[in-house]
């Protein structure tokens, strides 16, 4: 299933990812932001379980902000997974 996440607090708009009926993460990107970091993220993400992307990276902080783009993943995931 696809899923489209708009971001807060963040450089980057947005994320877009799927998630196979195991819960596996692919196809991560991100619409702004950081171009190579993301991408670091969006490949670390890929194939990996939802529930664990979410327990390594839910809360990490970006400088002073209170949230960060893989924060804003993890949030994503966390719905993602409510209505699958």
């Amino acid at each position: 299933m696809h899923f489209v996440h708009t971001n807060h607090g963040t450089c980057s708009r947005s994320v877009e990812f799927d998630l196979d009926s195991d819960h596996v993460i692919s196809n991560v990107k991100y619409d702004g932001g950081c171009n190579g970091n993301l991408k670091g993220i969006a490949h670390l993400a890929e194939g990996m379980k939802a529930e664990d992307f979410i327990e390594r990276c839910k809360g990490i902080k970006c400088g002073f902000k209170d949230t960060s783009c893989p924060d804003q993943l993890a949030e994503a995931l966390k719905e993602a997974l409510k209505s699958a």
